[in-house]
């Protein structure tokens, strides 16, 4: 099943450029167009676009992880809406493996295309100072929040009856880093919205990123992250499992 969804996501790029392009676009209309103006409200010691450059960055990279969110909702109903599970349920193969060959799949496809987004980072003025050990917990979280995030999309994919709804059921989780600290800090929020910025899930995850990689206080923000990746993860998997088992065309 990992194998099958590799050679999908080779033979039809499409739905990869997507989860590079669209943090992308977002970091470089960010650093070139508003970094001037939101790096000096930050209060750094550089200020300006650079200052911003290393800012955003976390924010944009949780933009790709809610984006690969898109790419497996679609993959998961395309495969409820044209009879192939109904062909792997005759065959001698782990039933799981068909969701989990979907959620490995595209955690694969996620690091790839966040490793394009952080060689941009670097070449648009991101300046981490992390070490080695730091770099690898950073990854360490964007591969726990991506599982999360993934299994939650394969619930939603299934839940749909059309590829098209499963396109736009998503769309929301991209909405959620900019509702956080992802862009601007919270501090400078209405207080309504800076309640919700502070607790959403994402926000914590983010913050992590940054004290990682910029040496910024984490604070209980780790445990934040895992919590939140924790139960989102669970929360997709349960209702993954129970949409795949009682449906009618599996």
């Amino acid at each position: 099943m990992l194998r099958r969804n590799l050679r999908h996501a080779r033979r039809y790029p499409a739905l990869t450029f997507s989860t590079i392009a669209i943090p992308v676009i977002f970091l470089l209309l960010f650093v070139y167009v508003f970094g001037g103006t939101l790096g000096n409200g930050l209060g750094g010691v550089t200020g300006g676009r650079a200052e911003y450059a290393n800012y955003v960055v976390p924010g944009i990279l949780i933009m790709g992880v809610a984006g690969a969110a898109q790419g497996t909702a679609i993959g998961i109903a395309m495969d409820m809406t044209k009879g192939i599970i109904a062909r792997f349920r005759t065959m001698a193969i782990f039933r799981p493996s068909v969701l989990t060959g979907h959620v490995l799949g595209s955690v694969i496809q996620t690091m790839l295309s966040l490793l394009v987004v952080v060689a941009i980072s670097l070449a648009v003025g991101f300046r981490p100072n992390a070490t080695a050990i730091e770099w690898l917990a950073a990854a360490g979280v964007l591969v726990m929040i991506t599982v999360a995030v993934v299994w939650l999309s394969v619930a939603l994919g299934m839940v749909t009856k059309s590829v098209e709804t499963a396109s736009n059921l998503p769309m929301p989780l991209l909405l959620l880093p900019f509702m956080g600290s992802g862009f601007v800090p919270t501090e400078s929020m209405p207080v309504a919205m800076r309640w919700f910025a502070d607790y959403q899930p994402f926000t914590p995850v983010i913050e992590t990123l940054r004290g990682l990689l910029l040496g910024t206080g984490i604070g209980g923000d780790a445990w934040l992250a895992a919590g939140w990746s924790l139960v989102i993860g669970v929360v997709g998997f349960v209702w993954a499992l129970r949409l795949y088992n009682r449906d009618p065309t599996a």
